[in-house]
């Protein structure tokens, strides 16, 4: 059984915490280089609404690159699957998140998988709704409900900080315009897209979110089934092939479960019918992924056999 001791689990994060020095914070998004690096803390909640924690699991974080998850969620229930992967693939790839060289040799120039930031941006691009405002309200609804927080809302001042930066996501969108993957104003988007990646929250609401796919799209606590199970195991399947970047091999073998990280330092995972994980650690290994969280993962999984394979 997984750890159900607050206590078991704190000295976890102290030997993982270690892994932080080895990390740096984010620092091409200016609002996240102000993160303190040693910081590490994890939630994991049950299916039966109890949760073990360690750490300051109430500090909000950015969901950044794990709202890719969410958004892509909500986009295959609002429209047909087939349309949603006509304009964006189901392979893994092994080039950094934000890189352009495979969407130029690719015909048609699709982005490879949905967790990339090109693909991600497509699925922004698919979100319903009238305008920024609209698309985002819709974003924010389907998050709250997964949280279980109708307060869960985005950081302005990261939101900001991430569209005055954003010059890489701005090419990728315009490349995509160009070959009309993508038809709408390239500053609306990024805009939506970097209030997307703002969206804030804390380790346990994380956890709760983790739980609902680890639930196959059900939360068991409200007993609500807030997506359909095929959707929830396509997310958790990407979430496996390219989670972690392109590092989602490597820990397939040394955690193997369904896990997304994201540059704040975030990761969520979710453990197939028992539980989901929010994890906080802000300084990232050179792949972007949480070095500390990922140890964190490295060392519950050997002690509990969480790997699903």
């Amino acid at each position: 059984m997984l750890c159900r001791s607050n206590e078991e689990l704190i000295e976890f994060v102290k030997e993982a915490r270690e892994a932080a020095k080895h990390g740096k914070v984010a620092e091409y998004i200016p609002a996240l280089a102000k993160a303190d690096p040693h910081s590490l803390s994890i939630a994991i909640f049950y299916p039966d609404g109890t949760c073990v924690s360690a750490g300051d699991i109430e500090k909000k974080i950015t969901l950044q690159s794990i709202s890719k998850v969410v958004s892509l969620a909500l986009v295959l229930m609002d429209r047909e699957e087939k349309e949603v992967f006509s304009r964006v693939g189901m392979e893994p790839t092994g080039d950094p998140f934000h890189s352009i060289a495979k969407l130029e040799t690719m015909s048609p120039a699709k982005p490879l998988n949905p967790m990339i930031n090109a693909g991600a941006l497509v699925v922004t691009h698919l979100l319903k709704g009238n305008g920024v405002e609209g698309r985002l309200q819709s974003l924010l609804s389907f998050t709250r409900e997964m949280a279980d927080n109708s307060q869960v809302d985005f950081s302005e001042e990261v939101a900001l900080s991430e569209y005055q930066s954003s010059f890489l996501n701005r090419a990728l969108a315009y490349f995509l315009k160009q070959h009309r993957v993508i038809q709408e104003d390239v500053e609306e988007l990024i805009d939506l897209y970097t209030k997307q990646c703002a969206i804030e929250m804390n380790c346990l609401e994380l956890a709760r979110i983790g739980m609902v796919f680890a639930m196959n799209g059900l939360d068991p606590v409200s007993g609500k089934q807030i997506m359909p199970p095929k959707v929830a195991r396509i997310c958790k399947t990407f979430m496996v092939t390219c989670g972690m970047y392109n590092a989602s091999g490597e820990f397939a073998i040394k955690v193997g479960i369904p896990a997304k990280s994201g540059v704040s330092g975030g990761i969520m995972g979710a453990v197939p019918g028992v539980c989901g994980i929010g994890i906080f650690g802000p300084a990232l290994n050179e792949k972007g992924n949480s070095a500390a969280g990922i140890k964190l993962l490295e060392l519950l999984a050997k002690a509990y056999r969480l790997s699903m394979f």
